[in-house]
């Protein structure tokens, strides 16, 4: 079972405190997961540490980065309107 989870997380309305995190779960456990607010890619299993170490390096990270701007500060009215 493999799973991706992306989630935007608000403390405020103001948009301050928004973090994005992105996490890679397989059989229930999960291995690996960028938050906007530490900036890389974090590894909780051998597989996922190994992972992380590769994507910190290339142009996902940068992909990533970018992700709190794109999808949770793009959207938010609209989470904030519903």
């Amino acid at each position: 079972f493999e799973q991706v989870v992306r989630q935007c997380r608000y403390s405020s309305k103001d948009l301050q405190g928004a973090e994005f995190i992105d996490s890679y779960v397989f059989n229930k456990v999960e291995d690996i997961r960028f938050n906007s607010t530490v900036g890389k890619y974090v590894g909780y299993t051998e597989h996922g540490v190994k992972n992380a170490e590769a994507w910190n390096k290339g142009p996902v990270l940068a992909q990533e980065l970018g992700e709190l701007e794109r999808v949770c500060k793009g959207n938010a009215p609209i989470y904030y309107s519903a």
